[in-house]
């Protein structure tokens, strides 16, 4: 059992092998735990396909199955990668999204519609500081980009 009580769940549409090498590519700490594979052809899955896998990501334990097209993802549910220099928000902003979709403060899509928020702390700690006055220009920054730039938040804060 894991010591996290609660693992994520994810619905792949048949491409849960594919999605398990990705991420793997993706991320420094990744593994694959467990992989079953379909001992029969199921519905529009040949036999031999992967039914279902828990992975790590990072420390995050993760299971999946290879469900078919009845379930997508979509924003309701993202995942948050607190990076520690621009760096690590590059590396992770242009790896994701490559095949996905770029969006607006730090969100983007995979290839497999999955939702990722890629934000430096260095955000938190300066919207969230004691000048106000600061964590707005910080904010109004922010709004305006697609990834991310520690530089130009540092900027509007006057640092």
């Amino acid at each position: 059992m894991s010591a996290n009580k609660i693992t994520p769940f994810l619905w792949f549409n048949n491409n849960l092998e594919e999605a398990l090498e990705f991420y793997q590519s993706v991320f420094p700490n990744a593994s694959v735990n467990i992989l079953a594979r379909w001992q029969q052809d199921f519905e529009n899955v040949p036999k031999g396909a992967v039914m279902t896998a828990t992975f790590e990501l990072e420390g995050q334990k993760f299971m999946a199955l290879n469900g078919g097209p009845m379930f997508k993802f979509n924003e309701s549910v993202s995942f948050f990668i607190e990076c520690n220099d621009q760096q690590e928000v590059d590396h992770y902003w242009e790896k994701l999204s490559e095949g996905g979709s770029k969006s607006r403060c730090g969100w983007l899509k995979d290839r497999f519609g999955l939702s990722w928020q890629v934000v430096p702390k260095q955000l938190g700690e300066l919207m969230y500081g004691k000048d106000k006055s600061k964590s707005g220009k910080v904010m109004q920054a922010m709004m305006q980009m697609d990834k991310i730039v520690i530089a130009d938040l540092e900027k509007a804060a006057g640092e």
